[in-house]
């Protein structure tokens, strides 16, 4: 039981490490908050958690349901992960070496902007491989139900309250600097955490 909560602690540490990384999704609560206010950006991230769920259920059912019927797909499962979460490592490096990120590049409008924040989680290309990565070092061949069901449930709601904070707090000009300043600082930490953690993936042992 200790190897399993040692995995699934490290996935939602990969997972966390995502809310400081900014991307697509961020950026939206960030620029609709900031365009459109608070109670707009917290629309939008409801969606954006509630589709992060719907992620996680879909990677965990259909990565148990592959190790069941093949037993060495795991093995290939975290090579993917490890090398998805190398090119997120060389993300964060080269963000780190960068100018910074421009956090008003994408503002969602509309009546329902929890749809709109579901369907920008659900068609973004690169959610299936960060959910390969969370997963695979999550759950082993051997993981029990409760494992795969809390990954499930914590990541849904870390995802919730992790973007409305971000649509509470980044609809302030101060909070913008305050980022902006600490950026190169916080997307270097993330390269090395990303590089331990494709190391873990790549030499976990299911």
């Amino acid at each position: 039981m200790q190897d399993h909560l040692a995995s699934l602690l490290l996935a939602l540490g990969i997972f966390c490490a995502g809310f400081v990384s900014v991307g697509p999704n961020i950026l939206s609560v960030i620029g609709t908050s900031m365009e459109n206010g608070r109670a707009a950006g917290c629309r939008l991230a409801l969606g954006i958690g509630i589709g992060a769920g719907v992620w996680a259920s879909l990677t965990v059912a259909g990565l148990t349901a592959l190790v069941a019927s093949y037993a060495h797909a795991i093995t290939l499962l975290k090579f993917v992960g490890a090398a998805y979460l190398l090119w997120l490592a060389f993300r964060a490096f080269r963000s780190a070496a960068s100018a910074g990120t421009d956090l008003t590049t994408s503002v969602a409008s509309g009546h329902n902007l929890t749809l709109k924040g579901f369907s920008i989680q659900m068609t973004n290309p690169k959610a299936a491989l960060h959910w390969v990565a969370i997963v695979g070092i999550g759950l082993g061949g051997d993981a029990p139900l409760w494992s795969g069901l809390t990954l499930i449930f914590l990541c849904t709601v870390l995802s919730i309250f992790g973007h409305m904070a971000y649509a509470l707090t980044f609809s302030t000009q101060t909070v913008v600097r305050f980022y902006r300043r600490g950026q190169r600082w916080i997307s270097a930490a993330l390269g090395l955490f990303f590089s331990f953690a494709a190391f873990k993936l790549a030499t976990f042992r299911p």
